[in-house]
């Protein structure tokens, strides 16, 4: 693997307007994303994406406490989003580390749209570069996420198409 192809990259086209796709990755983020993936001690209570420029990535815990993973670095609704991502090898919030993490979503039909994530600068992890990669790669990581989050966002949709 070249120094230059180490990104993980994911595609999912999901059966929602860009509009709720990109709402259901952003304001819904809590929807989606699986309470097993924490770096806090305690259960995941919450995950939360603020939805701005500067805004925080983290988790609440079931114990109140409140846990980083990064910031928000590019918010562009509804057409693409570009995530801090701080958490070293370990799993845990690292301030000095910063790998991105960009989501762009395009419009392939008026109800379809694509999303492709691309989680990059992953050599930024060192020694532990490819045991990283894997797992971001790996059915627990980026793969998994996005599949979970189609399939939040069509139910989404689902359900709004119901209530119209």
């Amino acid at each position: 693997m070249s120094m230059t192809d180490v990104a993980v990259r994911q595609v999912v086209t999901v059966n929602a307007p860009i509009g709720t796709a990109f709402t259901v990755f952003t304001e819904g983020f809590d929807s989606w994303w699986p309470r097993t993936h924490k770096v806090g001690a305690a259960d995941l209570k919450q995950a939360v994406l603020e939805g701005r420029e500067g805004g925080r990535w983290y988790e609440v815990s079931t114990d109140g406490a409140q846990c980083d993973w990064g910031r928000v670095l590019v918010w562009d609704p509804p057409t693409r989003l570009v995530l801090a991502w701080q958490l070293d090898a370990s799993w845990q919030y690292d301030p000095a580390l910063l790998t991105e993490v960009e989501v762009r979503f395009t419009e392939v039909g008026p109800r379809q749209t694509r999303v492709e994530l691309e989680h990059r600068d992953l050599d930024r992890f060192g020694a532990a570069r490819d045991e990283v990669r894997s797992a971001l790669d790996s059915e627990g990581g980026w793969g998994g996420l996005m599949l979970a989050y189609a399939q939040t966002a069509e139910a989404a949709h689902a359900a709004q198409t119901a209530n119209a």
